[in-house]
């Protein structure tokens, strides 16, 4: 934990409260927390529900081609594929 709270603090993204083990986000940490917590709920969450019957068929459809050329990537590359 020590080290993960250092890196952050070097970063730039939390700042030790003065006289206690606590921190805070700076700006530029919030601006980031927002932006992965946006990421994740609009892009991710949407993504792995996409093999789900109740996904709409566009996004499915998406989905099996991005499968499709990682495959034929790997493939071309010769690398074992993980199931």
């Amino acid at each position: 934990m020590t080290y993960e709270l250092r890196r952050l603090r070097l970063n730039g993204l939390i700042r030790r409260l003065p006289r206690s083990n606590r921190y805070v986000l700076t700006d530029d940490g919030v601006r980031i927390a927002v932006f992965y917590t946006k990421t994740y709920n609009r892009l991710l969450v949407p993504l792995a529900a996409a093999d789900q019957p109740q996904a709409p068929p566009e996004l499915r459809a998406a989905l099996k081609t991005i499968t499709r050329h990682v495959d034929d990537y790997a493939a071309q590359a010769r690398l074992l594929r993980a199931s």
